[in-house]
């Protein structure tokens, strides 16, 4: 049915987006809701998060239980279904796809590599890369996971979150040490994130990987929780390109928002 403003589906009023279906627009209110959280929940915080009545959250819920893009736990809390991996999967390369144009600007612009990471279920995901020209570079698969706390594209991302939303990833993931660089602490972590959210970026100080170094800004008011990154060896990514690489990723992830919205 279309929805052309006046009385609604739950008995309030208000005016409804010209020519959109109401249902389709419920249906994906509340997958964006689910999105937005890093484990189940329950369907009254469901409701809370999407705006939406409890009767039409629990119709809309269990049809698309039924059509596979919402799954209920045993705790009867609601995540993500498996359907939404297939699209996801897709959505993953074609942004991939256009990631990769501004990555390449990077690599001309500074000569070392660049990233596009998202954070998904607690984990920092590459999304894409292009490789720096040096002989010796730094290289990361796309898809690969790895824990945020020992990542500047972590860093980036968490910096501009709930600090509530971060402890919670922190006490579900742990905080272990890769290197002697590594934060371990979580007031530690909080005063990196502080430190990020003043100067708009954050760095990887051989965290992750001893020798390797990486200055990441996260994407804002894309679909999801981006950010995109240099890194190289510690010897060649001195404060002077640090310096060069920050305005020029700001840039590269405004375009990519643009793009995306």
């Amino acid at each position: 049915m279309t929805s052309t403003g006046g009385d609604r589906e739950d008995g309030s009023t208000g005016k409804a987006r010209t020519g959109g279906v109401q249902s389709i627009e419920r249906a994906f209110a509340i997958l964006e809701a689910l999105a937005g959280q890093d484990g189940g929940v329950g369907l009254s915080a469901l409701a809370a998060d999407s705006g939406l009545p409890l009767p039409t959250i629990h119709r809309l819920t269990r049809t698309l239980v039924d059509l596979g893009y919402v799954r209920q736990e045993a705790s009867r809390r609601y995540s993500l279904g498996p359907k939404v991996l297939l699209l996801a999967e897709n959505a993953t390369g074609m942004l991939g796809s256009l990631a990769r144009l501004h990555l390449a600007a990077l690599v001309d612009e500074l000569g070392e590599t660049a990233n596009l990471a998202s954070l998904d279920a607690g984990r920092i995901v590459y999304v894409a890369q292009v490789p720096s020209r040096h002989s010796v570079r730094m290289f990361t698969e796309v898809g690969r996971q790895v824990l945020p706390h020992c990542t500047a594209v972590g860093k980036a991302i968490m910096a501009r979150m709930p600090r509530a939303d971060v402890r919670e990833i922190l006490r579900r993931n742990g905080m272990p040490g890769y290197t002697e660089n590594t934060l371990t602490d979580p007031d530690a972590f909080d005063a990196a994130l502080d430190w990020a959210a003043q100067h708009g970026y954050a760095v990887d100080e051989g965290e992750q990987e001893v020798g390797v170094r990486c200055v990441a800004v996260a994407v804002p008011g894309a679909p999801g929780r981006l950010a995109v990154s240099v890194s190289g060896p510690a010897g060649r990514m001195t404060p002077e390109l640090i310096e060069r690489a920050v305005p020029l990723l700001a840039a590269a992830g405004a375009a990519l928002a643009a793009e995306l919205s």
